[in-house]
């Protein structure tokens, strides 16, 4: 129906060109739609079914059509993967398809009457942690896929599962609210058993509540079935136990999230590529940007004007903190451009670029066979967009876990479990900011050789930018 209606519309479109070209910017404005612009990160471990719910949502919101789906039926078919054919609407390149596991972030868009949303399906592999980081520090709201199947919800909860270092990172991310799915409830194993669901939920709480969540307050638990739709878009009351509100109802009745419009701008740089000028794509932490704006890319500072700007692929005027850009900048090429870079005002708002500064840091899990962390331990550093090589230079206090106290005298080396404050020097100046003024960019993660040891916030800048 949708088609034909688009069908009907097109002549009616084509007949007006002058009077679409004569569109003001005020027009533009009013065109914007209002309703609350939410980023959804799926995270879970690899076969939780991520990529399925994520098609399923789509399907069950029109956002793809019957005939797509037929499709990619077939094609599952002749892969000998008949439930796989939802998955196919996120995972759209050979190799996913192939293997049934998602490697890039694949990203769509639905909405429901109150709200906008748009999907971030991030990898579950393990070997794909860092695309995953990248999806997550644009997102809001993380849903956490877990599988209720026996088994799958062992192998992804033990030590090397995923479903640990995903919360985790969600958490420094940033993602401040947490909505925790557990599909595949139709599983025979499973059986929509009360059981198993409240087994779920008492085994991840107290997980959760070590990442820093709040379970009462910031953490929703969702029975659903992504292969058979249930409880995702309609509540399902076959079971008779569940009392609560369905996948959707869930997310449309979260708390709005605080847009700091009035700070300076903030927009970390994801992605950089050329289409008639040189156009940037990332999430605008703080502030707004105006087409005209006449800003600067650090570290380099670099200025440049904003010609053009996208919400998602609509062409808008501005944009607000918490909406995905896509920027077209003039004044620069896309090789001088790095993910990382932030493009920020010019002058005394500009965002600060250092190569040291202070941290305080919750060391997660160390390597085992590097278990002590001190001064000298060189690790990859991933705050908002940018990685970069970091060693840290000294450590200057441990933390009282129960009473947040600082030691009057520096540990040589803390282990597995510790909170140290630190110096940490990176090889490349980056663009941070400390914690309490900027929180978007002042969280960071620590990883070394593909997992994650350490979770921390920026407490101060030591090396000024000259």
């Amino acid at each position: 129906a949708a088609a034909a209606a688009a069908v009907e519309a097109a002549p009616a479109a084509a007949a007006e060109p002058e009077a679409a070209a004569g569109k003001s910017e005020a027009a533009k404005d009013e065109a914007r739609d209002e309703r609350e612009h939410l980023n959804l990160v799926f995270i879970g471990h690899v076969d939780a079914g991520k990529s399925t719910f994520c098609g399923q949502i789509l399907y069950q919101t029109n956002q793809v059509d019957a005939r797509t789906i037929e499709k990619y039926q077939a094609e599952a078919k002749e892969k000998n993967r008949d439930s796989w054919f939802l998955a196919f609407i996120m995972d759209t390149n050979e190799e996913e398809r192939a293997k049934g596991k998602t490697v890039e972030v694949g990203r769509a868009h639905f909405d429901s009457e109150k709200k906008r949303y748009t999907i971030l399906d991030a990898p579950g592999h393990k070997n794909y942690v860092p695309n995953m980081i990248a999806g997550a520090c644009q997102a809001d709201v993380g849903v956490l896929v877990i599988s209720a199947r026996k088994g799958e919800f062992e192998t992804g909860f033990e030590r090397g599962g995923q479903t640990r270092e995903h919360a985790l990172l969600a958490k420094t991310l940033g993602v401040r609210l947490l909505v925790v799915v557990i599909n595949k409830m139709d599983d025979p194993t499973v059986k929509w058993s009360k059981d198993r669901f409240e087994e779920c939920k008492d085994k991840l709480s107290p997980f959760l509540k070590g990442c820093g969540y709040n379970v009462k307050k910031d953490v929703v638990f969702v029975p659903i079935s992504a292969l058979t739709a249930a409880n995702v878009i309609a509540p399902f009351s076959e079971p008779g136990w569940i009392d609560g509100p369905c996948f959707l109802e869930v997310l449309d009745q979260l708390p709005a999230c605080e847009r700091n419009r009035d700070s300076a701008l903030r927009l970390p740089i994801l992605s950089k590529y050329k289409d008639m000028g040189t156009i940037v794509e990332g999430k605008v932490e703080q502030g707004t940007i105006r087409v005209g704006d006449k800003l600067c890319v650090m570290p380099n500072r670099v200025t440049v004007e904003v010609l053009q700007l996208w919400l998602d692929q609509e062409e808008v005027s501005y944009l607000i903190g918490g909406e995905n850009a896509r920027v077209k900048l003039k004044d620069i090429s896309d090789e001088d451009i790095m993910p990382g870079f932030v493009v920020a005002p010019r002058g005394g708002l500009a965002c600060p670029a250092v190569k040291l500064f202070e941290a305080q840091i919750r060391i997660v899990e160390l390597l085992e066979h590097k278990s002590i962390f001190s001064a000298g331990y060189t690790a990859i550093l991933h705050v908002h967009a940018s990685a970069e090589e970091s060693t840290i230079v000294r450590l200057t206090s441990s933390i009282d876990k129960k009473t947040g106290q600082r030691s009057k005298k520096p540990p040589m080396f803390v282990k597995s479990g510790a909170i140290v404050t630190c110096v940490i020097e990176v090889e490349q100046s980056v663009c941070l900011e400390p914690f309490e003024q900027c929180p978007q960019m002042g969280r960071f993660t620590l990883r070394d050789e593909g997992s994650t040891i350490g979770i921390g916030k920026v407490l101060a800048l030591l090396d000024e930018a000259k």
